[in-house]
């Protein structure tokens, strides 16, 4: 049987048919980020949100780090999954967007379960006096190598990082980097992939999603 060419929206469609729809907080924001938002699409979206929700209601962590808040999303995803006294860092440097996740981190009854930092990560994180069951990482590109270097001491063994953009629009295909950040990202792919105490595998889940246990 022949299944011919699909355009990719329609696939997006299908797959949103069959995932289950976000919450009416999680909705809210979603639609507040694209009316609002000049990058919309840094949201993690009910796709790969609903993937977040499921693997931490599986591994149901007391400490989860983000790096990366953007306006909350994720974090709002990833919180459903926390242990009883369970708590989520997120980190995000621009300041401009943290009223809004911090607004919707209430109305999601979440903000005793999450602490912002507001502030680079590569500051915050030395700064944090955790051993973390799970890390998000989806901030500044070009220093995802340092974020990684940074994060590895803090995770339990057996602890789990997931890493978000890592096909970086397919420019991880290159010969060589162009630009920084596409660097980063190739240089945090080859660090995973060269360290014998990690194992992962590579979703091409929207720009590519890394899920990495630490051995």
């Amino acid at each position: 049987m022949e299944t011919g060419l699909y355009h990719s929206n329609d696939m997006e469609d299908y797959l949103l048919k069959h995932t289950t729809p976000e919450d009416k907080v999680l909705y809210e924001l979603n639609r507040h980020t694209h009316l609002t938002s000049l990058q919309p699409r840094m949201l993690s979206g009910p796709i790969q949100g609903k993937l977040l929700e499921m693997l931490s209601r599986m591994l149901k962590p007391h400490r989860i780090l983000e790096i990366g808040t953007y306006t909350g999303y994720s974090a709002l995803c990833l919180v459903k999954g926390l242990a009883e006294g369970g708590q989520l860092h997120t980190i995000e440097v621009n300041d401009e967007v943290c009223e809004t996740a911090l607004d919707f981190f209430r109305r999601a009854g979440a903000e005793g379960k999450i602490t912002l930092h507001e502030g680079s990560a590569l500051d915050v994180i030395p700064q944090l006096d955790e051993v973390f069951d799970l890390v998000l990482i989806d901030g500044d590109k070009r220093q995802y190598p340092q974020y990684l270097e940074m994060v590895l001491p803090k995770v339990k063994s057996n602890g789990y990082i997931l890493a978000d953009n890592v096909l970086w629009g397919g420019k991880v295909l290159l010969n060589e980097p162009d630009d920084a950040y596409t660097k980063g990202v190739m240089d945090f792919n080859d660090m995973v992939a060269d360290d014998n105490n990690l194992e992962q595998v590579l979703l091409p889940l929207r720009d590519g999603l890394m899920l990495i246990r630490k051995l």
